[in-house]
Formats: structure tokens, sequence, C-alpha cells
């Protein structure tokens, strides 16, 4: 008889033959683990008959388009999730070395019900995962996640008859196809292109170069140790690498892209890094114009000024904000019927008619170019300077574990939301739909919310007024959060 999941342990004789999961990798709306210390090749086959499992559950085609990342171990554990899949009677149809929204394409390319992307995103090399999902575009959110991983953990994966592989040849193809469509530039646009030599190397400087654009490749090159840096345009180390590229070259701007492409971090050609909550702003201000009235979905981390901007408001658009992560997000911007949806780390979630509602960077930097195409007087940095100015904090990330982080979270909300002032103003509302957003009597504001894919907090602050405000709120906020023993060092500060 099998051992306990929690009984197996790497570099015994059970972890060759036993299934071995921590619990804490099924997350909000995909499931990360580190490899192979919290889950191995036999724990992902489990993933995978609990997956199918699920499918055949719904009464859906038994059928799910699969993809991996490009990282030393993702086709390994891709073919162990597929053996899974097989054995809960599935057809799996494998799309091959992927970005997350290719394998969300290929649901619409290959009519499928159903997908799995083998990926850790942005996580660093060590991480693996599955974003996986039923209904196109969503992807599983907190209900489908937890009965998962019920079905997995409590061993009720079930095996039937009727299992079978493809190889899907030319979905790569079909994919940029679709990015590109016959759309040119009618100017000249340079653009640096950065990768962090992940998988987005495969894709980016041929579709910008399809459209166009006189490509300037940063770390393009496929090399799954990421010598220079891990590849997330969120992170501050990643986007001063594209400013220098952009200052040595006179670029017009720079656009880097996450692990896994569902992300696009930009730098104008100045330099200046423009944090994606604010390129959303940029964004929404084009649409709007395009399609007055138009709804958006913000999430809890991003900018004020979808709410504030009088542009947005002058073009009769609306801003909802709701909970972070690109599940809810594309649940919320299918939900309400948006046109699009942001998130201040770089998930754009664009609808009908200019995407299919899934988080795609390709995507996004092809809009941006278009954007750029159909202002050919102005720069990226004049449509920074546009947006009324604000002073933001990156996205910080104090360590709280896995297993303590949500009561932790819970203690910090109940001690915010008793607070009157914050930073010596006037506490104006706390927003707790996902965390704490306190917002001051200025409309600046500053959130502290639970990271749903790694062992940290989330903190973000944004001020209306000044430098020195942003740094009081930072101050403030992360007194209130330093009471809790159990929280730890910031992964990066500003």
């Amino acid at each position: 008889m099998s051992a306990p999941l929690s009984d197996v342990t790497p570099n015994t004789w059970a972890f060759l033959r036993d299934a071995m999961i921590a619990p804490t990798g099924f997350r909000e709306y995909d499931a990360r683990w580190q490899y192979p210390e919290e889950i191995n090749l036999l724990g992902m086959t489990a993933l995978g008959l609990g997956l199918g499992t699920q499918i055949q559950a719904r009464g859906l085609r038994p059928e799910i388009a699969v993809g991996n990342d490009y990282r030393d171990y993702s086709l390994a554990i891709k073919q162990a999730l597929i053996l899974g899949l097989m054995r809960a009677g599935i057809r799996v149809r494998d799309i091959g070395p992927a970005l997350s929204p290719m394998a969300y394409f290929s649901q619409f390319h290959l009519d499928c019900p159903a997908v799995a992307m083998v990926t850790a995103s942005h996580n660093p090399n060590g991480w693996t995962g599955v974003k996986m999902g039923f209904e196109r575009p969503l992807t599983h959110g907190p209900e489908e996640m937890a009965e998962l991983r019920d079905i997995v953990l409590q061993g009720r994966g079930e095996d039937r008859p009727g299992g079978a592989y493809v190889f899907e040849e030319g979905v790569r193809e079909a994919y940029l196809d679709d990015l590109a469509g016959d759309f040119r530039l009618t100017r000249p646009l340079r653009v640096v292109v950065a990768c962090g030599n992940g998988t987005a190397g495969a894709f980016a400087p041929e579709l910008l170069r399809r459209i166009g654009v006189e490509v300037i490749e940063r770390h393009c090159t496929l090399d799954y140790t990421f010598p220079r840096y891990n590849p997330n345009p969120e992170a501050m180390e990643m986007l001063y690498d594209m400013a220098a590229a952009v200052r040595e070259t006179g670029a017009d701007l720079a656009l880097g892209f996450d692990g896994d492409g569902d992300r696009c971090g930009v730098v104008d050609d100045e330099g200046c890094e423009i944090f994606a909550d604010k390129v959303g702003v940029i964004l929404a201000r084009d649409l709007s114009a395009r399609h007055p009235g138009a709804t958006f979905v913000a999430d809890v981390k991003s900018t004020g000024l979808f709410a504030s901007d009088p542009v947005l408001a002058g073009n009769g658009a609306r801003t909802d904000y709701w909970k972070t992560g690109h599940s809810h997000m594309k649940r919320r911007v299918k939900a309400l019927g948006a046109l699009a949806g942001f998130e201040k780390s770089g998930h754009y979630f664009l609808a009908e008619p200019v995407g299919r509602g899934y988080d795609c960077g390709m995507r996004v930097a092809v809009e941006l170019c278009r954007l750029l195409d159909r202002h050919p007087g102005q720069s990226m940095s004049d449509l920074r300077r546009a947006l009324p100015r604000t002073w933001s904090t990156p996205t910080m990330s104090p360590h709280a574990g896995d297993t303590e982080k949500y009561d932790i979270l819970a203690r910090i909300v109940t001690r915010l939301e008793g607070l009157d002032t914050l930073a010596e103003r006037r506490v104006a509302q706390v927003v707790t739909v996902n965390g704490a957003r306190v917002i001051l009597d200025n409309g600046s504001w500053g959130l502290v919310r639970a990271s749903s894919n790694t062992p940290n907090l989330v903190v973000v602050c944004e001020s209306a007024e000044s430098e020195a405000e942003l740094r009081a709120i930072f101050a403030a906020l992360d007194a209130v959060i330093r009471e809790e023993p159990g929280v730890g060092d910031y992964d990066q500060t500003f």
C-alpha cells in the first residue's frame, strides 16, 4: 500500500514509488511547488489524475491542451502530468514548449474544453506549477482549486479508459499569426525587447519584427539557468536593465516579459520605468476614447488614477477595483463585460474586440505599438507625463510563511480597520476586498495583502501629493506590519 502523501520525503525509497505533494502548493488560482522538495513526478501524475477527474465530473468533452515553459525540468513534469490525465481517460493535445497565453490561445484554436500549462511563471528556478482552466478564457479560481486539492489529497482520482495522446503541430505559428494579424507600423519604432533568457525569447522578437518594429534584443537567447536575472518585469533589477538598454541605444521604449509571457513591463524613451498600473491608465485612456463608456477592472494594488483621472471620466469610463490574481481578474472582466482589466504586476486582460480576455504580454506589446502608431507625434514619455502625477512604490514582498500568512494578514487588517489616521492624514476608507487598502482623505493609499503564489505579504503605497508623503505612508504601514513577529525581510524596497 502506498504511503500517505505527508509521509513521503525526497531521497527515499517511497519518493520513487509514491506520490508526494505539499498541500500548500494548491493556491488561490493555480498550483505551485518547489521541485522536488515539495512535489515529485508521481505527485504530478496524481495531480493530472485529479484534474482529469474534475473534467470528467463536469461532463466536459474529455480533452485538454497541455504546454510547458522553457525550464530544464518542465518537460518531465509535463509528461508526468500527462500520464495522470490519460489515466483519467482524457485525450491530451500536447502543444509543446509554450507561453501561458499561447496555451490559453490553443483552447480557442484547437477548440479544447480544458487547458493545463506547466510553468512556475516568474518564480525562480526550483519552482514548478500548473495554470489550468475549463471555461475559456477563465482559469481555476479558489473553488475549483479547493475541489482539485481535495480530490488529489484524499486520493479520489478515478482511473478511466479512453486516455489518448497527440502532439499538435503549428500552434506557435498560429498564435503569432493571430497576434500580428495584418497590422504593420506606419512610423519607425525602435524597441528594446527584454526576455531575461526566458520562454518569451522564442516569441517576442519575431512577433514585433513582423509588425515592423526595429528590435533590439536584450537577453532573448533561451537559457533556463537565467544567468542575468530572473525574468520578472515587476522586479526593479529587470526594469533597471531595460532602462540601461534604452539609454545605451536611444530606443523609443523597452518591453520586458516574464518567464511564461503573460506579463509585460514598460520603460519609456527617457529610461523611466512606468509601473504597469500607469501603463494601464495610458491604455485605458486610448481604449475609452475609441470605446466611450467602457468599463475597466483594476486590481487593488493599482493606482487611484483609474478612479480620479479626468480624461477617463470625460470618456465616460467606469473602473471597478477587484482582487489581485489572474484568475480573479479574468472572471471579473468577464462578469462585468469589461473592455479590459489591469494589474500592477503587469497582467493585462484585453477582452473583445481587442483580445479574448486572457492575460497575454505579447498582445499588450502589440497594442502599445498600435497606440504609439495612432499618435505619431507622441513618445512614450509624453504619454507618461500626460498623466496626473502620483508617487508610488514598486510591489514589495516581506516574507511570511505559507502556513501563517493569512492569519498574519487577518490580524493586520483588523488593526488597520481600527485606524483613524495614517501618516498624519485622516483615513477615509479601508477597502478589504483583498487584504486592506487604506485610502486617505487626499486619495493617497497603502495596501497590504497576502501573496497567492509565494510565502510573502505584498505591500504597495501611492501618494497623490509627494515623495515625502509616500515614504511616510510606507513607514506607517510597515510599523503596523512589524507588530507581527512572523513577518521577515522585504525582497526589495524603494
